[in-house]
């Protein structure tokens, strides 16, 4: 496969509003300046780093060292005459620590640039770094929009090493503020990468645990891009898309990593629901999502599978006719389906698939069933604070959110098999 590059936009497209009715409106796309995809992209980095400045921050983690991906950066950068100082303390979720540790670093050794290499806790962290190298104030203050960054950012090429999060073409930046325990959603055009370099050789080596709860994270990206009250036509093309390509590879990159063609797939599909969820939104599951993260530290793509049928099988009423063209798009076996079956037919893929990749429950994982009991109207309140919910074709209530916690903290997938 030949590398392939084109360069980003910021357009806005007329389409039809689902949400009360039929009615014109406008929507904004935002996308990196440019993307570089395939096999060897990666290698492009030196020479797309001297084109942003001469002195890169590399935020990556341990694991990328010990893989040697941070050796080969620095080979790139180092042909291309662009010096390097690492910050590998990412360890876990980003949080605002490791975002004031980096900071520091930029400006104790002037970088003109962020190169993120990793996952999504990397990229995040190198997203909420490149805002604040140039903007005033804590990473904390930009949650729900309270503050804007006034200033262009760093420059900030954002290199993926898994196929799950899609946080190298989002303008979107999670971050655990440690003094609350809550999890940042901060969403505004300033956090979106100037370039992404995504190439899937970098994904083979991610174990299985991983490629399982990254790549339903994308799934959960993509399928709630859809079903969004905020979806439109440009979002729907590539959630479709990523989808189908997620349901059909990522049972083929668990099974068997070095699978290429695999690993591919999973790493364009996981690009592409960032994309579509960038533009329109994620819903419930991530809503409900976060808090676990914060409070328990089970990994965002596990809590988010944790989730998914549960919330799916609740919202399946309001939104039988997208779930319909799910199903249909996904197999053409559906085309003589009524949208009920459709329906019933995505969210049982969708069980199976977690079940076949060992999702667990929230109980199996661990969580100590009084300390989640006690926390539970702390998460409502977090997850509704989050505004996701209300992008759900279902709003819920809190009382319905912790109802909807407890029934999947010892979730059986038998349960919504027999039903």
């Amino acid at each position: 496969m030949q590398r392939k590059s084109w360069h980003g936009f910021c357009i806005s497209i007329e389409h039809e509003k689902r949400k009360g009715g039929l009615s014109l409106g406008y929507s904004t796309v935002h996308l990196p300046k440019s993307i570089l995809y395939g096999e060897n992209s990666f290698s492009a980095i030196g020479t797309e780093a001297a084109k942003s400045g001469s002195r890169v921050l590399l935020i990556s983690d341990e694991v990328m060292k010990k893989l040697g991906y941070v050796e080969e950066c620095h080979a790139f950068l180092r042909e291309a005459d662009v010096a390097c100082t690492d910050y590998l303390g990412v360890a876990s979720e980003p949080t605002d620590v490791y975002v004031a540790e980096a900071l520091q670093l930029i400006q104790d050794h002037q970088c003109d640039q962020v190169i993120a290499l990793g996952g999504g806790s990397c990229i995040d962290t190198a997203k909420a770094v490149a805002v604040l190298a140039t903007n005033k104030g804590d990473i904390s203050d930009y949650m729900g929009g309270k503050t804007l960054a006034a200033k262009a950012p760093l420059p900030l090429t954002a290199i993926p090493t898994t196929g799950g999060t899609g946080s190298e073409a989002t303008d979107v930046t999670v971050i655990t503020n440690t003094r609350t325990d809550v999890k940042m959603m901060i969403k505004q055009p300033a956090f979106m990468p100037e370039k992404a370099i995504v190439d899937p050789y970098l994904t083979v080596s991610s174990p299985k645990s991983i490629t399982a709860a990254t790549g339903v994270d994308a799934l959960t990206h993509a399928v709630e891009a859809f079903i969004s009250r905020k979806a439109h036509a440009f979002t729907d093309a590539l959630a479709l898309s990523a989808i189908k390509r997620i349901m059909l590879y990522l049972p083929k990159a668990f099974e068997n990593g070095k699978d290429i063609e695999a690993r591919d797939h999973m790493i364009y599909g996981s690009m592409q629901a960032g994309m579509a969820f960038s533009n329109s939104s994620v819903c419930l599951v991530h809503g409900m999502s976060r808090p676990i993260g914060a409070l328990f530290h089970v990994p965002h793509g596990i809590s988010n599978a944790m989730l998914l049928p549960v919330l799916l099988n609740y919202a399946k009423e309001s939104c039988t006719d997208r779930l319909a063209e799910i199903g249909r798009y996904v197999s053409a076996e559906l085309d003589a389906a009524t949208d009920a079956e459709a329906a019933d037919y995505v969210v049982s893929e969708i069980l199976h698939l977690c079940e076949a990749l060992s999702i667990p429950n929230l109980k199996a994982w661990g969580v100590e069933a009084d300390k989640f009991q006690s926390v539970l109207d702390k998460m409502a309140s977090d997850a509704l604070d989050s505004g996701s919910p209300a992008n759900n074709p279902k709003v819920p209530t809190k009382e319905e959110i912790i109802d909807l916690y407890k029934e999947a903290y010892d979730f059986q997938y038998a349960s919504l098999q027999n039903q």
